[in-house]
């Protein structure tokens, strides 16, 4: 396979306009579209994830979008290998493919591969798993703030299931999760570019508070309730649905759980904006720039 198969990354925050920017831009490539959202993958979702249109789907070919249940186990090494088996596939038809999505994580399990952590012991696990039982979420999240501020101030600090990996590994090893990321280098039968959109954040803001509002308007309340008998599942545990779960059961009025979606959104934007300041080699653009512009940059 040559080296010169390209595959371009569209990242940036929550609705910066990634989704009709690669649209674009794969129409420009004649190519294919793969989504690194992690949030997307999910059949039983699609208001509250920000899935593309049916018309945006058509007008490309599109994968990894609703090819799972939130009833399956997925993990970020499932899809690692999943999606480099169908990149090297595409790459037989396509010398240049783009790949979108605002999960890092996920992004950089395609272009570097995943990190290597040290092994977790069954003891060690057991605790961390007992001691947010006996405490809870806030307790849990305390406890990472002392052992890695770094990593503390980016990781979706909602999601038990990320605080309790990040612990077990800092524990075990003695040295912060963060220290682990961002050292596997796997070589790859492809070269990596990467385009970050950006948008001043006050804009940024009312992109995301109107977003929500669409959201509603198209049925995220009623999205939420039938799925509100899976809570539990790890993909449910997310903005968008936690908070309307809450309305559900009475801990929250309708108003005040909008209220959480926006601010909760806002706040993840700012992590992700967090996480793709580490990309020195990114090609930065206003969310605003003509698509052919950068197309010409990288044909």
């Amino acid at each position: 396979m040559m080296k010169n198969n390209t595959l371009i990354y569209v990242a940036g925050p929550t609705s910066v306009g990634k989704t009709k920017f690669s649209i674009e831009l794969a129409k420009k490539f004649k190519t294919e579209i793969l989504s690194c959202d992690s949030r997307q993958f999910y059949k039983e979702t699609s208001i509250g994830t920000g899935v593309p249109s049916k018309e945006e789907l058509s007008e490309i070919n599109h994968h990894f979008i609703q090819h799972k249940s939130i009833r399956e186990i997925y993990t970020v090494g499932d899809f690692e290998k999943e999606i480099i088996y169908k990149i090297n596939k595409l790459f037989k038809y396509n010398k240049t493919l783009i790949m979108v999505g605002g999960s890092g994580m996920y992004a950089d399990a395609v272009m570097f591969g995943l990190d290597k952590f040290p092994e977790v012991s069954k003891e060690t696990r057991n605790q961390i798993n007992y001691y947010y039982k006996v405490h809870g979420l806030k307790s849990l999240q305390n406890l990472l703030y002392q052992k890695d501020p770094i990593y503390f101030n980016i990781v979706d600090k909602n999601n038990p299931v990320r605080l309790i990996r990040a612990l077990e590994v800092s524990i075990s090893s003695g040295q912060p999760y963060s220290s682990f990321l961002g050292k596997s280098n796997k070589k790859r039968n492809f070269v990596s570019k990467m385009i970050l959109l950006q948008c001043p954040r006050k804009k940024l803001y009312n992109k995301i508070n109107k977003r929500v509002d669409l959201m509603l308007d198209k049925g995220l309340e009623k999205e939420a309730y039938d799925l509100m008998r899976y809570k539990e599942l790890t993909p449910l545990k997310t903005i968008g649905y936690k908070e309307l779960f809450n309305h559900f059961e009475g801990t929250l009025s309708l108003d005040d759980a909008i209220n959480e979606i926006k601010k909760n959104t806002r706040r993840f934007a700012k992590k992700q904006m967090t996480w793709f300041k580490k990309y020195d080699n990114a090609f930065r653009f206003s969310s605003n720039k003509p698509v052919s512009e950068v197309f010409n940059l990288f044909k």
